[in-house]
Parts: structure tokens; C-alpha cells; sequence
């Protein structure tokens, strides 16, 4: 690797490091629509789109993808068709793909509600999406392509003992799948049962079998194919809404955020709900503090740690590096992730577009009434504008944007399952027990059988974890990835010393050192200190009845709630059994991907290995040059 990009890259990292976040990693981003749903009949009726509607575009929706994947059915044949469709995406096409992949149901929904509720704080999270593939594209793009041939497993084990690296990549993938698996199928079940009326567990049912048969029958074209249509779909309603959003402000950008700071439901919003000021501050001037950085991320170090772990572990996502091995060469690869960054980079300016138009036009409140987390700020926006032009026009907006949600989801989950299933098959099955003998048919119907398996599993998980706070999952994976995967892949790639016991060291401490923090973070839920902000505004507000002020019914509301969640909540503790965090970072990357690179160099110098050194250099020119990568079959 040229030594002008390694700087380049330690650059952009440090330049950014404050900033970008996941959406995934906030408190509040129960964000891939995994929070407990507030007051669903509230919703329902505030979204109000017509069942007839909104379930004809599901339907389409579901018969475009299904007449994909029975086109991709026919040209799955052999195992380079059903894990990386024979190479043969162009660039342009894996980059929307890509774009696909990432641009998830939280980015769509969680990441405008994030904006709608906490402004600049949420926007944010819109600038790490898009710094973080700066890492795919310096570091990982190229190398992986030419180094790989299916799965991470390839890569790290180009020059290691195959059997244990293999068996230690194929687990952490399958958690890394597992549980983003889990985010996303619960995030599906109450989309739908909110939305539609659907039952939880039938949701979760219908949309495991459709990402099964995905998976199982068109395998990586139709997974491709569904993400770039999905890609397209979400760009063209989030351009559609925008310009919705604009045209209220006369196109004018310096009016849109003059409305933000003198509207009152914002300045409301951010004294009680954000700022917990029972009495406002004369000297604060709470629209504009709305535009200005911490309101959900108050500490630095927390900053830091959360950009570290998505910067990094976006690069160490087993679905993500997966769709490198799709493309012919190396070329095609860093034009995929060129693509894939001004796509997503666009949406993101669009989506804090949107955020911000529901924070004005239907107001925070009403977004925090329908979900605590902001999942529901789009459809909001769009029923709210589209009634405007006429009641239809907003159930069509409504219905849209809901079969592109669901069409989101299923392109997601079905590249989560099938990176789970290429670790449990090609990795474990056939590199492993079969010693890498196994024939192509023997390959693909082990392939087909472990994407059913585990298809399966991720309805079972999300029918166990439909009344659970998955939304630390989400960070759990990120920590996981880059704390684990990233500095497996990225030293087998660049480190000559790098052995199996450097990479097997990686994989297994810097992942349990992720999950052990993660359990006793902040993500977890403490009910004593839910239960400690809701006295402490009880006793202000006590203390002005004292004084003789009458509370004003939205005061007396407030009160109610805090006195009755102080009830619910002050004998309670987290699911380790602690009454607060022993770790006090929501993302433990600033720690454990430290101790993960140390993990893989200690290791590695301590059972050096002069054959896997030597090795390097033949790796070194081909992931350098592309020799040796297989050739590629037109479909």
C-alpha cells in the first residue's frame, strides 16, 4: 500500500474522529425501528394510510423481487453464482448495490428521526455513514477483491493455517450476522404490525420466508439485483419528499432554518424534552440550540469512540466485503465504493433535509408521541405534506415510503443471511470438513441448506426478542466488527509478521472484549437511573406548587409521567444486574480496538511463523496486481 494513502487515511480519521457516528449506536436509535412502539393506535390513526394502498405496494413490491429472484434461480448454478454471481457486477452496479446494503431501514427512518428529534446531533450521524467507506475504499476495496474468492475467510487465510482462522472468522461472522439479523427482523415485525394491523409473529414469519427464498434460490444475484432496485426506490422517494420539504420554504435554505429556530413546538421540545428545564432560561435561545451540537452526545470521548467503531468496523462487515468478490477486478471494486459514497453521501443530504422538515411541520412532540425514537418522522412528513395536495396524494406518499421500509429490510437481512451462510458452508463445511474437495453441486446445496438454516434462526430470534431493546445489538456489531474483523483483515493484508495466531487472537479478544463492555455500557438499560432523572423532575416541579405557581396542564402531564416512572423503575437493575454502568462509553471502540491490534501483534511475535512470512510477498503482488484472481462469466 502506498504510503501517501496510508496518511491520507490516518488524516480523514483524525479529521472526523469527533463526528461520525451509527446510527446505530444512540440511545435513542432503538433506531432500526427496535424500540417499544409508543401508543400504536396513536400511530396508526397520526399516519392514517389506506390499507388497500399501502398493501398493493407491498404486493408489488414482493412480485418485482420474487420475479428477480426466479430470473436469478435460473442462473444459479455453481458455487462462484450463488456467493459472489460470478463475479460479473459492474462497478456502477455493485455501488448501488452496496448503497443497497447500507442504506438500511435505520438509515432511512432512524437517521430523519434522529435529525427531527436531536438536530445537529442526528445530522451527524448522516456525515459518519458516508466517512466511513473513505476506510473500504483506501484499504480494504482493492486488496480484498484480488485476495478473495467468497468470503473474509479467503482473505485471512491466504497465508495462514486454514483451519483455525477459518473456524474463528466463520464465528464472529455469524454473531456480526446474528445480530444485526436480529436488529433489522425486529425492526420489520413492529414496522409492519404498526403500519398494517399485521400480528408481530406473522410478520416476522413472512418476512423470513421471503428473505429465505432470496437467499436460497437466487442467491447473490438476486440479492444484488434487489438492492439496486432497493437503492433506486429509496433515492427516488427521499428526492420525491425532499422536494415536498422545499417547496414549503420557497426553495430558500436560509428560510428552512430560520423556521427551525422560531418554531415554538421546537423551542418546547428541546427545553423539557432535550435540555429537562421545568423553568426556561431567559438568556437560552432554544431554536437555535437545536442547531448546535450536544443535544444527544454530550461527551467527547463518546464521540470518539463511536466514530473509531464505525469508521473501522463498516471495513470489518463480513456483508459489505462480501460484495467485492461480485465484481470482475480491482478496478471495478474502488469504483463501486466511488459509487456507493456519492450515493449514499446524497441520500444523507436528503434525509437531514427531511428531518428537519418534520421537526417543523409536524413538530417533535408528535414524532416522540408515535415512536420514542423518531422511526415514524418520515411517514409523518410525508401524510402531512402529501394531504395538502389532497388526502389521497398523503395515503400514496404513506404507502410508498412503507413498501420501500419493508423493501429495505429485505434486502438488508437477505446479505446479512447470506454472509452467515457462506461462513457456516464454505468456510466451516467445506474448508473445514470437506478440506476444500467437496464438487460444485455438493457446495451449492450445502450453501442452500445453511441459508435455510439460517433463515430460520433469524425467525425464532425475532420472534424471542419481539419485547426486547435490541438497539445495543446494533452497537455491538459495529464494536465487534472493528475490534475484531478490521485489524484481522487489514494486518493478513499490509503486516508481513501476521500469522494464524496473531489473526485467531484478533478475532476472539478483540471480539469478547467488545461484548464484554458493550453488556456493561450504557446501552443496557439501568431502571435506577431512568428512575433518578424522572425525581428529579418531580422535585422541580413539586417545589414551584410549593411556591404557589399553578402548573399548567402540560406541566401537570409531565409530572404524572415522572412520578410514575419513578415507580416503575426505582427497584430495578440492567440485565448484568448493575444499578449503573461499570463501563461509561456507549461504544466501547476507543478501548477494544486498541486491544484488539494489540492482541493480533503481541500474538503474532510471540508464535512467529517464517512460512506464513515468507507467504506475504506472494499475497503482497496479488493483491497488488490482481494475478491469479479467476476470470469472470458474462450472465
Amino acid at each position: 500500500m502506498k504510503r501517501s494513502h496510508i496518511l491520507l487515511f490516518l488524516g480523514i480519521l483524525s479529521l472526523f474522529s469527533g463526528f461520525g457516528e451509527p446510527a446505530c449506536a444512540s440511545p435513542f436509535s432503538e433506531s432500526f425501528l427496535s424500540t417499544t412502539i409508543v401508543g400504536q393506535t396513536a400511530a396508526a390513526k397520526q399516519i392514517g394510510s389506506n390499507p388497500y394502498i399501502t398493501i398493493g405496494m407491498f404486493m408489488v413490491i414482493v412480485l418485482i423481487t420474487l420475479g428477480i429472484v426466479i430470473w436469478a434461480a435460473k442462473r444459479t448454478q455453481t458455487t462462484a453464482d450463488f456467493y459472489a454471481a460470478r463475479g460479473s457486477i459492474s462497478g456502477t452496479q455493485n455501488g448501488w448495490a452496496i448503497a443497497g446494503d447500507f442504506m438500511s431501514a435505520a438509515s432511512f427512518l432512524g437517521v430523519s428521526g434522529l435529525i427531527s428529534l436531536f438536530g445537529f446531533d442526528g445530522f451527524m450521524y448522516a456525515v459518519g455513514a458516508v466517512v466511513a467507506y473513505v476506510t473500504v475504499l483506501l484499504l480494504m476495496a482493492e486488496p480484498c477483491r484480488n485476495a478473495g474468492k467468497y468470503t473474509v475467510g479467503d482473505i485471512v487465510s491466504f497465508r495462514a493455517s486454514p483451519k483455525p482462522v477459518r473456524a474463528a472468522i466463520a464465528l464472529t461472522t455469524v454473531l456480526l450476522s446474528t445480530f444485526y439479523l436480529t436488529v433489522q427482523m425486529v425492526g420489520a415485525g413492529k414496522l409492519m404490525e404498526l403500519l398494517l394491523g399485521i400480528p408481530y409473529r406473522t410478520a416476522i414469519v413472512g418476512v423470513g420466508a421471503l428473505m429465505v427464498v432470496y437467499v436460497v434460490f437466487g442467491g447473490m444475484i438476486a440479492t444484488t439485483w434487489v438492492q439496486i432496485i432497493k437503492a433506486g426506490l429509496l433515492m427516488f422517494g427521499a428526492i420525491l419528499l425532499a422536494f415536498l420539504v422545499a417547496a414549503q420554504s420557497g426553495f430558500d435554505p436560509v428560510r428552512l432554518f430560520t423556521d427551525v429556530t422560531t418554531s415554538r413546538n421546537i423551542q418546547d421540545w428541546v427545553q423539557t424534552g432535550l435540555l429537562k428545564q421545568a423553568v426556561p432560561d431567559p438568556a437560552m435561545n432554544y431554536g437555535q440550540r437545536f442547531l448546535e451540537p450536544g443535544l444527544l452526545n454530550k461527551s467527547f470521548w463518546d464521540q470518539l469512540s463511536l466514530s473509531m467503531a464505525f469508521l473501522l468496523g463498516t471495513a470489518g462487515m463480513p456483508h459489505i466485503l462480501m460484495r467485492f468478490f461480485t465484481v470482475p477486478d480491482g478496478k471495478a471494486a474502488r469504483k463501486s465504493v466511488i459509487v456507493a459514497m456519492f450515493i449514499i453521501g446524497g441520500f444523507f443530504l436528503l434525509t437531514t433535509l427531511l428531518g428537519l422538515g418534520a421537526a417543523i411541520y409536524v413538530s417533535p412532540q408528535v414524532i416522540s408521541s408515535v415512536d420514542r425514537g423518531g422511526n415514524m418522522a418520515i411517514l409523518l412528513l410525508a401524510k402531512t405534506l402529501g394531504s395538502q395536495i389532497s388526502p389521497m396524494i398523503g395515503d400514496i406518499l404513506v404507502a410508498f415510503l412503507c413498501a420501500v421500509a419493508f423493501a429495505t429490510i429485505l434486502a438488508v437481512v437477505s446479505g446479512l443471511v447470506l454472509a452467515a451462510s457462506a461462513a457456516m458452508s464454505h468456510d466451516i463445511y467445506v474448508s473445514i470438513i470437506k478440506g476444500g474437495k467437496a464438487e460444485q453441486r455438493e457446495q451449492v446445496r450445502a450453501a442452500r441448506i445453511t441459508a435455510l438454516f439460517v433463515g430460520i434462526m433469524a425467525i425464532v430470534v425475532g420472534i424471542l426478542a419481539q419485547r426486547q431493546n435490541v438497539a445495543h445489538l446494533a452497537t455491538l456489531a459495529f464494536a465487534m466488527a472493528s475490534s475484531g474483523n478490521f485489524p484481522a483483515v487489514v494486518l493478513s493484508l499490509f503486516w508481513r509478521k501476521m500469522n494464524t495466531a496473531g489473526i485467531c487472537a484478533a478475532l476472539i479478544i478483540g471480539t469478547l472484549t467488545s461484548l464484554a463492555l458493550v453488556l456493561v455500557s450504557p446501552n443496557m438499560m439501568y431502571p435506577k437511573a431512568v428512575a433518578a432523572t424522572a425525581q428529579k423532575m418531580v422535585t422541580t416541579l413539586e417545589q414551584k406548587q410549593t411556591q404557589g405557581v399553578t402548573l399548567s396542564e402540560k406541566e401537570l402531564t409531565t409530572l404524572a409521567k415522572a412520578k410514575q416512572d419513578y415507580e416503575k423503575n426505582k427497584n430495578g437493575t440492567s440485565i448484568m444486574g448493575l444499578d449503573k454502568p461499570l463501563f461509561p462509553l456507549r461504544n466501547p471502540g476507543i478501548v477494544s480496538i486498541p486491544i484488539g491490534f494489540s492482541a493480533a501483534i503481541i500474538f503474532a511475535l510471540l508464535f512467529r511463523s517464517k512460512k506464513e512470512e515468507d507467504a506475504f510477498d506472494e499475497l503482497y503482488v496479488r493483491q497488488t496486481t490482481g494475478i491469479g484472481v479467476s476470470k469472470v462469466v458474462k450472465l
